[in-house]
């Protein structure tokens, strides 16, 4: 048991109670009968929130192997989501089922072992030249090319970028041995922080809208707002990381960037297929791409940066 993840959680617990009382409030003020579709949606969120927490928590303090769980499940859960919305045929049936039932528990497993020198190259190395010469072996040629590269993008999005997440418990840096768990902590509050707050932003003094083509709720104040209010809270937790106040709050910004980029590109590909959220799993939330997105984007580059100039 780590003190600093007990205090962090306790302090995320009374921050959902606060939430979840004046969500009750705006509820009983102004959806008494749940004709307010915003603020349905809001307390369907906050409720959800719960329920993650409560999961996320568990894996925690279960330590590597409940992560490493976790994160493997997530990976499964979000490469079927993805895999819905392509152009996958009966040819790539193998593929698909390597995909789900060979690299997710094999790329995992790496993880797990803490094989970096495999685990980094399994999937954009051996995956990505294996998915099209099975698929090739079944001798359908329509729509090739983007059938590969449909699968070679999924694998990258939802299992070998999300693998990142549970790796930083691999990483060895001096005076923070046995401490990996809050750096997952650190990036997904500032994350998950930066998402709510540029949506909070956005919807006070919001004007002017970033990609109004892919993403209409996103607007240049709520982006400014949003990511320099998690740069802030991610400078605060520096006590939680090995990292100074100073050095929290750069790879907060990174954090934060990446998380807005990822959800961007995310919002491409839903508008590419004509929809509007990736699945339906999470009340509020949509699948768990939609929760996913931004994490996915910015853990390959916060796991890179701490290891090469920490380790």
């Amino acid at each position: 048991m780590i003190p600093d993840l007990v205090t962090l959680l306790l302090g995320i617990v009374a921050l959902l109670v606060a939430a979840s009382l004046i969500g009750s409030l705006l509820e009983r003020a102004y959806s008494p009968n749940g004709e307010n579709a915003a603020i349905e949606n809001l307390t369907a969120r906050i409720r959800a929130w719960w329920g993650m927490v409560i999961l996320i928590s568990i894996a925690f303090l279960a330590g590597r192997t409940g992560v490493v769980i976790l994160f493997a499940l997530c990976s499964f859960a979000a490469l079927r989501e993805f895999v819905t919305l392509t152009n996958a045929r009966r040819a790539d049936h193998w593929t698909l089922v390597l995909s789900f039932f060979v690299a997710i528990p094999f790329q995992y497993w790496l993880v797990w072992a803490g094989e970096y020198g495999i685990y980094s190259i399994f999937i954009p190395v051996y995956c990505f030249l294996l998915a099209p010469i099975i698929s090739a072996l079944r001798g359908e040629a329509e729509d090739f090319l983007i059938r590969v590269a449909e699968v070679q993008w999924a694998l990258m999005i939802c299992v070998f970028c999300a693998s990142h997440v549970p790796a930083l418990l691999t990483l060895e840096i001096d005076g923070f041995e046995g401490r990996g768990v809050l750096l997952i902590a650190f990036l997904i509050v500032v994350v998950q922080l930066s998402d709510v707050l540029q949506y909070v932003w956005g919807k006070l003094i919001g004007r002017h809208k970033i990609a109004p083509r892919l993403s209409p709720s996103k607007t240049v104040e709520g982006f400014v707002g949003g990511v320099a209010s998690a740069t802030l809270i991610g400078a605060s937790l520096y006590w939680i990381t090995p990292f100074t106040p100073v050095q929290a709050g750069i790879m907060a910004l990174v954090i934060a960037l990446m998380g807005f980029l990822g959800g961007l590109v995310m919002s491409a590909i839903k508008r590419d297929r004509g929809v509007k959220d990736w699945g339906h799993a999470i009340a509020g939330h949509g699948g768990f791409i939609d929760r996913l997105d931004s994490v996915v984007f910015s853990a390959p580059i916060f796991f890179h940066l701490t290891r090469y100039w920490w380790t």
